[in-house]
């Protein structure tokens, strides 16, 4: 069901925004089929009584996300979406009264903290890698996703000579309009060494497995993997 809904989208939006559409709506199908339940058409109390069970496993920001997840997709597919019913609202009212709107957020990468980070790098070449993950993320500033979506051919100089590196998609330009992004003397350096080891193109962030393979790219979920094993110096990522 999902997937033939799910082609109508293609194009239109991000591959991970798809990815999400479609497991937000496989997570509620399988609710409904355990509680003997149609995901469609659906039903305001059916969306209502999902609100209060994800408000036991789950927290605010995410079943907000699912439930919007699931109207767009209602309503793209010209089915009735009942996410805004009453039901609905009250639902999610509940919910925020019960376990509260925060959301834990990611320390910022500081300047102390990204110098402590790096001397915790060594010079081989996972070592490279790390030091280039750390420098691209503290100057770009970006996303995991948009991070590990930089290729070589992003980098460039201005007609002065300095280094810039070309960010071509990010969460708020989903149609690839761009954004040029100065990098540092420091930063432009290490990516040079990076891909004279590479000896190639492609993605600048690269996985690598614990025998030293180095991947064709780097999975976004992998960052903060990478970044808590330097937090301690006998960290290997």
């Amino acid at each position: 069901m999902i997937d033939d809904i799910l082609a109508k989208f293609d194009g239109a939006f991000a591959e991970n925004t798809i990815r999400a559409y479609r497991s937000d709506f496989i997570q509620y199908q399988t609710w409904c089929s355990n509680n003997k339940l149609k995901p469609i058409p659906a039903s305001a109390d059916a969306k209502a009584i999902y609100v209060d069970y994800l408000s036991y496993i789950n927290k605010s920001a995410t079943i907000r996300r699912r439930i919007n997840s699931l109207g767009t997709i209602l309503k793209l597919s010209k089915n009735n979406d009942p996410t805004k019913d009453p039901e609905v609202v009250l639902a999610l009212k509940r919910m925020h009264r019960k376990i509260g709107r925060a959301q834990e957020q990611a320390a910022p990468l500081t300047k102390i903290l990204l110098n402590q980070l790096l001397d915790n790098c060594d010079n081989s070449i996972r070592g490279i890698r790390n030091q280039v993950l750390l420098r691209l993320g503290y100057e770009t500033m970006r996303r995991r996703a948009e991070l590990c979506a930089f290729k070589f051919e992003d980098i460039s100089n201005t007609p002065s000579g300095n280094p810039i590196i070309k960010l071509n998609f990010s969460k708020t330009d989903q149609y690839g309009v761009g954004k040029v992004l100065p990098i540092s003397e420091d930063l432009a350096t290490v990516l040079h060494l990076w891909r004279e080891i590479l000896g190639t193109g492609g993605y600048i962030l690269r996985s690598m497995a614990h025998h030293g393979e180095i991947g064709e790219n780097l999975n976004p979920t992998s960052v903060s993997t990478i970044v808590k094993g330097l937090e301690k110096p006998q960290g290997s990522f």
